[in-house]
């Protein structure tokens, strides 16, 4: 997806060989208009998927997911990180370690919203060392859901998550595949030779 490579070009700030900051378009600020094409982009990807649901993770995996559930006509569920008052009961839940944040947090999602009749498409804003995806797929196997893959809005290609999640029989999407941050440069895998 072009626009957005341009986007992380203008906008992104590399922070180090493996931290790349969005806040302003992604994950802090949200640029509608991106969010948007991004939606369209996974809809277009698994249009013959047969999806029922997305599920992504709070929160920056909102925007893009419901920006494809408005293209795919279906419903978004997040998994949650923090328990809630009223999320307490009759959950699926999984553990997910955040290498950026240095955290592991229980997420979760209320049973009654994911069934083994539904087919899931995954959406999230990075793939790194896959564990939220992870966690997700945890939570859908639980729920005994089908998985019709993975939507990612910015891959890390040079960390091991795309690749052990593709090992693992997944059909990954990602829209802007980073071969490697230097410098504090992005080098987009295509650009690779």
């Amino acid at each position: 997806m072009e626009r957005l490579k341009q986007i992380i070009l203008a906008k992104g700030k590399v922070l180090s060989n493996t931290v790349l900051k969005v806040d302003a378009f992604l994950n802090h600020q949200i640029d509608p208009s991106l969010m948007e094409e991004i939606g369209k982009e996974f809809a277009d990807r698994f249009a013959d998927a047969g999806i029922t649901k997305i599920l992504t993770l709070e929160s920056s995996g909102i925007a893009p997911a419901v920006m494809a559930g408005l293209v795919l006509k279906v419903p978004v569920v997040f998994a949650r990180k923090r328990k809630s008052l009223t999320l307490t009961e009759h959950l699926y839940s999984a553990q997910v370690h955040s290498f950026t944040k240095q955290e592991t947090n229980e997420i979760s999602i209320s049973q009654s919203f994911i069934t083994q009749d539904d087919t899931v498409l995954i959406i999230d804003d990075f793939l790194a060392n896959g564990q939220a995806v992870f966690g997700l797929i945890d939570i859908l196997k639980q729920a005994k859901a089908t998985i019709a893959g993975i939507g990612i809005v910015i891959e890390k290609s040079f960390q091991d998550g795309g690749k052990s999640i593709r090992n693992a029989g997944y059909r990954v999407e990602s829209l802007a595949r980073i071969a490697h941050l230097s410098d504090g440069n992005v080098t987009f895998l295509e650009e690779e030779n």
